[in-house]
């Protein structure tokens, strides 16, 4: 069932219908603690306001969708440095849900810190961004709405694999289309391979590789048949989570160590433990094993919430 059809049982039961309208409802929130000069502070509400905007008034895609299918989404822009010439290093957190059929409930699709963004920002400076020139007229000054618009695409993609059996791979593209075509510099860093072993490269390259094409099938596991049919039958919606557990188990047993995997849990483990504890022993068993093998940051927690 795709993610148009089902937001259709989602308008019936849970609210009216409104004109079309773009896909993120998003905020964008730029922490200065760090910066010592009132006048970066000062454009960096402007930089806010643009970069929210920019977000929230953009089309990522060709489908409609009204405001109430509408992806909830965060960003936060923490910046760390200001190294002069208005260029600035940061970290970004990303965070976005969807909400679950029946409940009031917005389950976690996405919850990741990017620590490699660096760019250059000039008060009232205009905010642009083209897929056909990712990196646009000055590399350094792109890489920001880069970095926007490829986790823009990557929540898209999530949201809609999580409705949908494969319903993410267009928006996983374009997220590879600006990782092929990102912005090149010095010091601009997260969008090659040599980067590192977690980054935007390796996120993308996890996501559009059948290699992986299990993590797939777990997203609509975990969502569709599983969390989103909680309210309806309890017992199978976590048969399909255990299962979307299992088929984890069995690609990180094929290829370790992959950043699909630990990008997966983040943000889960209090969610997994609350569905978990309600479980037959045998499933609170099987769960716990695998998570304390996949999920190693939470392995402890685990072992002591799923006795």
């Amino acid at each position: 069932m795709c993610r148009k059809i089902v937001w259709i049982f989602f308008v019936m039961v849970m609210a009216p219908v409104w004109l079309s309208a773009q896909e993120l409802k998003a905020r964008i929130t730029i922490d200065t603690r760090a910066l010592s000069t009132p006048a970066d502070k000062k454009a960096f509400q402007t930089c806010q306001a643009a970069l929210n905007n920019f977000l929230n008034n953009r089309k990522w895609s060709k489908e409609t969708w009204q405001p109430n299918e509408k992806i909830v989404c965060n960003f936060l822009l923490r910046i760390t440095e200001a190294q002069g010439s208005n260029v600035y290093k940061a970290a970004l957190t990303v965070q976005a849900a969807r909400p679950i059929y029946n409940t009031n409930y917005d389950c976690p699709i996405i919850n990741f810190l990017d620590e490699n963004v660096i760019f250059k920002y000039v008060e009232y400076q205009s905010i642009e961004y083209n897929d056909n020139r990712v990196s646009g007229s000055d590399p350094i000054v792109g890489n920001l709405t880069a970095i926007l618009a490829y986790y823009s695409y990557l929540i898209i993609g999530l949201d809609f694999d999580s409705f949908s059996l494969r319903g993410g791979d267009p928006y996983f593209q374009k997220a590879m289309n600006i990782v092929n075509n990102a912005p090149e510099g010095r010091d601009i860093t997260g969008w090659k391979a040599f980067d590192g072993l977690r980054n935007r490269y390796w996120l993308t390259e996890n996501l559009t590789n059948n290699r992986y094409n299990l993590i797939h099938d777990a997203f609509y596991s975990y969502y569709r048949l599983g969390m989103d049919y909680m309210y309806e039958n309890e017992t199978e919606a976590r048969s399909a989570i255990l299962n979307s557990l299992s088929l984890i188990n069995t690609m990180n047993n094929d290829i370790p160590n992959t950043m699909i995997v630990q990008f997966f849990f983040q943000g889960k483990s209090q969610e997994l433990i609350r569905i978990f504890k309600k479980g037959t022993p045998e499933d609170k068993q099987k769960a716990r094993e695998i998570l304390q093998k996949i999920d190693i940051s939470n392995s402890n927690t685990y072992k002591q919430e799923l006795k």
